[in-house]
């Protein structure tokens, strides 16, 4: 696991640890600090902290553009990676500040992460951050009916599966219309047998392994998606895209495919940020692609 951090009393360029993160190769990589580097966007800001949700005691932030619209924004959700195992919502304030800048409330969350809990809790905890959303995104200007789904790596393996396999929103109570689209950043949709072990601590102990497999889940009437993939990236590598999204129209659901020339696992996260969004459209292709739905 790669871990880049700038320590009180050192003296580090802005230039080196930037040019260190867009290097990070691994699924796992903790972007720690990264908002002492990482310039955030005018138009959005974080509008609180720490906000308890759900049965496990988590927290998340809020983020909403500025000023604040007349009328009601939609709503995304963001959910970060780390391969199941690591990373927290602290090091994704750059994101949560992206979406906003672009005229969305934005939610990002923590979740419960392994050893502690293993499939399918942290998709339960997601799904509860979803809930948290749809009932308290008006108090931000947010429109509760009108939820997207975001997520890089393992969070986009995780927002897929909430698309896909509905029961987890229907436990937590949000009706299968509010979610109106979901973009994949970098995700594994197809990662069996259990080699790798991110996957197999996460899901290893599933009672039934092809429907932890978003291949296996595609329906007709699945919400519209987003999959996009770095054609560098040699962690999650862009096939899993490229059957998902075979499976998808198959089966008569709208889905778009980005592959971006030159960017690796992690150069497709931190193209969300404005250092690095000459290499890659990526935020406009993940807002153009929402705003371009309908409801």
């Amino acid at each position: 696991m790669a871990k880049i951090s700038v320590q009180a009393g050192r003296r580090v360029s802005r230039r080196a640890v930037l040019s260190a993160l867009a290097a990070l190769p691994a699924v796992g990589c903790t972007l720690a600090t990264l908002d002492d580097v990482m310039p955030k966007d005018a138009g959005g800001r974080r509008l609180k902290r720490d906000i308890a949700f759900g049965t496990a005691g988590l927290g998340l932030d809020v983020y909403g553009p500025e000023p604040r619209p007349a009328a009601a924004a939609a709503l995304v959700v963001f959910i970060h990676g780390g391969g199941w195992d690591s990373g927290r919502k602290e090091d994704y304030d750059f994101v949560g500040t992206a979406f906003a800048s672009r005229g969305f409330v934005t939610v990002v969350p923590d979740y419960r992460l392994v050893p502690a809990v293993r499939f399918p809790a942290f998709l339960a905890d997601c799904a509860e951050a979803v809930r948290w959303a749809q009932d308290h995104g008006a108090d931000y200007g947010g429109r509760p009916d009108r939820i997207f789904l975001v997520g890089h790596s393992a969070g986009a393996y995780d927002v897929v599966m909430l698309a896909l396999d509905r029961r987890f929103l229907a436990a937590a109570g949000v009706p299968a219309d509010h979610l109106k689209g979901v973009a994949g950043l970098a995700g594994p949709y197809d990662f069996l047998p259990l080699n790798v072990a991110s996957t197999s601590a996460a899901f290893g102990m599933a009672a039934d392994l092809a429907r932890t497999q978003p291949i296996n889940l595609v329906a007709a009437g699945a919400p519209p998606m987003l999959l996009a993939n770095g054609q560098a990236d040699d962690v999650v590598r862009p096939k899993n895209s490229r059957v998902l999204a075979g499976l998808m129209r198959d089966r008569g659901n709208r889905v778009v495919e980005k592959y971006y020339p030159d960017l690796g696992h992690v150069g497709i996260l931190l193209a969300l940020g404005r250092p690095f969004r000459a290499r890659a459209p990526v935020l406009d292709d993940v807002v153009g692609f929402f705003n371009s739905l309908p409801g």
